[in-house]
C-alpha cells in the first residue's frame, strides 16, 4: 500500500498510472502536480486524484512515492524543485522513454544518484494524450522496464516494481544505456518515421488529396504521428545519439531498397519484403 503518492505529470500515462492503483485500492492519497491547473481540476472531476498543487515543491512534501510523468525536457527542472523537499525515505521514479538523460538530470539536480531513484519506461501508450485520455487498464499485459543504477537501493527496486506489477503489466531489468538503444530502433524511429512521411506528403502538389484518398495501411502506419509533439521532440534530443544510430542504419536500408527498385530487381524486393515478413510474424503476434 502506498499511503501518500504524488503524480508529477497527470496526462494520460501519470491518470491512468493512478486509475489503475486506486482501482486496485494500492493507494491511499493521490496528489497531482502540473503546471496546468485546468488540467489537474479536470483530473480532479475525474476522481484520478485526490487534490493538487502545482508547486512541485509542495506537492511532493511527504510524499511516499513521486512518479514523474511530465516530458523529459522537464525532468531537470522538476528534480530542482523537488530538491530539499523529499521525505527521507522518498522512492522517485518515471516513466520516460529515454533513460540515461534522466539518470543524468538527477545527478545534475540532487548533485548525486539518490539512493531512492529508480528509473522506469512503460511500454504502453497511446496516439492520445491528456487526462481525458487516461484509463486504468493501460498497462495490462504491457511490460514495463526498470534501470535502476548502482547507486539505486533495493527497496526502493522492489517498491516500484510492485506498484507496476499492481496495474497488470510485466516489469523486467534492463542497463539505461541498452534500454536506450532498444527504444531507439523500436519506438523512437517508428514516431520519427510516420512524423516525417505525413510532413512530406503535405508538402506534395495536392496533397489534400493525397490524404483524401489514403488507404489503412497509411493511416494505421501514421497512427502515431497523432501523438504529443513536445513529447516526441523531447525523446529525439534526449536519445539522440541512439537515434541517429538506427537512422544511419535505416538510410543505409532504404538506399538499397531504391537502388532495386531503380534496377528493376524484383527478386531482391521480394526476398527483403519475405525475410521481413517472416521476422515480423516470428516476433510480434
Amino acid at each position: 500500500m502506498i499511503k501518500r503518492l504524488c503524480i508529477v505529470g497527470v496526462g494520460l500515462i501519470g491518470g491512468s498510472l493512478a486509475m489503475s492503483l486506486r482501482a486496485a485500492g494500492a493507494v491511499e492519497e493521490i496528489i497531482g502536480c502540473s503546471r496546468s491547473s485546468a488540467n489537474l481540476k479536470t483530473a480532479l472531476r475525474l476522481g484520478v486524484i485526490d487534490r493538487f498543487d502545482t508547486d512541485v515543491s509542495k506537492a511532493v512534501n511527504n510524499a511516499d512515492v513521486v512518479v514523474v510523468a511530465s516530458p523529459l525536457g522537464s525532468v531537470r527542472t522538476i528534480f530542482e524543485a523537488m530538491q530539499g523537499r523529499l521525505a527521507s525515505h522518498a522512492v522517485i521514479t518515471d516513466v520516460g522513454s529515454a533513460k540515461r538523460c534522466v539518470i543524468e538530470d538527477a545527478r545534475a539536480a540532487f548533485g548525486h544518484i539518490p539512493p531512492g531513484l529508480v528509473p522506469a519506461h512503460p511500454i504502453a501508450g497511446t496516439e492520445k494524450s491528456g487526462v481525458n485520455a487516461a484509463f486504468g487498464k493501460l498497462f495490462q499485459d504491457h511490460r514495463v522496464i526498470l534501470t535502476p543504477v548502482a547507486e539505486t537501493n533495493s527497496d526502493a527496486i522492489s517498491c516500484i516494481e510492485k506498484m507496476w506489477k499492481i496495474t497488470g503489466a510485466e516489469v523486467v531489468m534492463l542497463e539505461p544505456d541498452y534500454h536506450d538503444e532498444v527504444l531507439a530502433a523500436t519506438s523512437h524511429l517508428p514516431h520519427l518515421l510516420a512524423f516525417t512521411l505525413v510532413d512530406a506528403l503535405a508538402r506534395m502538389d495536392q496533397h489534400d488529396e493525397i490524404f483524401r484518398f489514403s488507404a489503412g495501411g497509411f493511416r494505421d502506419f501514421t497512427r502515431i504521428a497523432s501523438s504529443d509533439p513536445t513529447m516526441w521532440h523531447d525523446i529525439c534530443l534526449a536519445n539522440r545519439e541512439a537515434l541517429i544510430g538506427v537512422m544511419e542504419i535505416f538510410e543505409a536500408q532504404l538506399a538499397y531498397v531504391r537502388e532495386k527498385v531503380i534496377e528493376g530487381d524484383g527478386e531482391a524486393i521480394k526476398t527483403l519484403f519475405s525475410r521481413a515478413k517472416s521476422l515480423r510474424d516470428q516476433h510480434i503476434k
